[in-house]
């Protein structure tokens, strides 16, 4: 399994949200640069980073800084947040980064994930938020009427290969992730699925194990220490501290 430290961007400065409320915007690093280079250093692969302002405004606002994390930090980046295009997924790959994650399109533009399954392979994501179930869209901004379950399943139907599940109610509660909710997302698809939202100790990380997923994204829980990120990377068997 693989672990993917999270770096979330509201104006140009690395934040933390609660529960997906923009106004419990919170800075937690100084730097996006030395902070992806403290990942590294602690044994990451991958770096999970949010364009929060994109997601918002549903276009890239902070682009300059994720591309500057891909060419200097040695990490794999993976990128969400207003990606609504083939225009922009194709720039972003470009310029480095090596999985682009599409959210609110999932919803309201299905033919665009299909098409960019299409050109790009296992270079796409789709990203899956839910709040009792139910997919937010939006920077979570918004409910929609569909499943997470059922979303997945039609992005299983449109190629997706890999998704990212985020529990709303738990993101950023360092409560613990959603076992049950995603044991019955890696039932229903073959896809890769990447737990998000509430990992708050190193046992999530052997429960998201023990449940057999391809990654888990730790964000709030590696700022405040709960969480030893050395440690998480050897649990999950990436590699030995």
């Amino acid at each position: 399994m693989i672990i993917l430290p999270a770096i979330d961007i509201k104006d140009k400065t690395c934040v933390r949200l609660v529960k997906g409320d923009y106004a419990t915007a919170h800075q937690v690093a100084e730097s996006p640069y030395d902070t992806a280079a403290s990942f590294r250093a602690a044994g990451a692969s991958w770096i999970h980073m949010v364009d929060l302002d994109g997601a918002k405004d549903g276009r890239p606002v902070n682009e300059e800084i994720f591309e500057r994390v891909a060419r200097e930090s040695g990490l794999k980046v993976e990128v969400g947040g207003g990606i609504r295009s083939m225009e922009t997924i194709e720039r972003f790959l470009e310029k480095g980064i090596s999985r682009v994650i599409l959210g609110s399109v999932a919803v309201k533009d299905p033919s665009l994930v299909k098409e960019a399954v299409r050109e790009f392979g296992e270079k796409i994501a789709v990203g899956i938020d839910a709040k009792n179930g139910m997919v937010a869209t939006e920077g979570w901004l918004k409910k929609s009427d569909v499943t997470y379950l059922d979303l997945a399943q039609a992005m299983e139907e449109a190629g997706v290969r890999t998704i990212i599940y985020t529990d709303i109610s738990r993101d950023g509660t360092l409560t613990g992730v959603n076992t049950e909710q995603l044991g019955k997302l890696n039932e229903r698809v073959s896809c890769r699925i990447i737990a998000s939202g509430g990992v708050s100790s190193i046992k999530d990380i052997t429960d998201c194990k023990k449940l057999d997923l391809y990654g888990c994204i730790c964000g709030k829980a590696v700022y405040t220490g709960a969480l030893d990120l050395c440690e998480a990377v050897e649990k999950a068997g990436e590699q030995s501290c």
